[in-house]
């Protein structure tokens, strides 16, 4: 199993270190969060979780949109054993289903960057360009849809659209 080793995130819209702050101090009172360290420079900030504690991707956009701002970029890192894609692949990583837009093709291993382009971390204009690389219904709802359950079964409905 691949956990979800750090993130980037980069949050739009921020015009001081205190709004930084705000931002840094949601993201530390999640429970899967080990430690958080800003680059005010780039309004980016890098978040370590805890292992063996599901990080809930949800939750970490709804923080930063809690302080009143977006997210622009949240890049997941992992390490893996090996991945092999296809465009609109279904795979369980970290106990979360993921659908890669891209990637046909290829054979990943190691430490791995995907980004998440859903709606709560990518700007509107971004998800409409996104949204280009898939006819999957589940691209539109964020939920599984009859195009993922015959590929994955999951517990949960969530689905995060990321590319590579």
């Amino acid at each position: 199993m691949s956990q979800i080793q750090s993130a980037k995130l980069q949050a739009s819209g921020l015009t001081c270190a205190m709004c930084a702050r705000s931002i840094y101090n949601n993201l530390v009172s999640l429970p899967c969060v080990d430690s958080v360290d800003t680059d005010l420079n780039a309004s980016a900030f890098l978040i370590k979780f805890k292992k063996n504690i599901p990080v809930d991707l949800d939750a970490i956009g709804k923080k930063v949109q809690d302080t009143g701002f977006s997210v622009a970029i949240l890049s997941l890192n992992f390490d893996v054993k090996e991945l092999s894609l296809q465009k609109d692949s279904h795979l369980v990583l970290d106990n979360q289903l993921f659908h890669f837009l891209n990637g046909s093709g290829k054979t990943m291993k190691g430490l791995i960057s995907l980004q998440l382009v859903d709606p709560l971390f990518v700007s509107a204009k971004d998800f409409k360009k996104y949204s280009k690389m898939s006819t999957m219904e589940c691209l539109k709802t964020g939920k599984m849809s009859d195009c993922c359950k015959p590929i994955v079964r999951m517990p949960s409905a969530r689905i995060y659209h990321v590319i590579i």
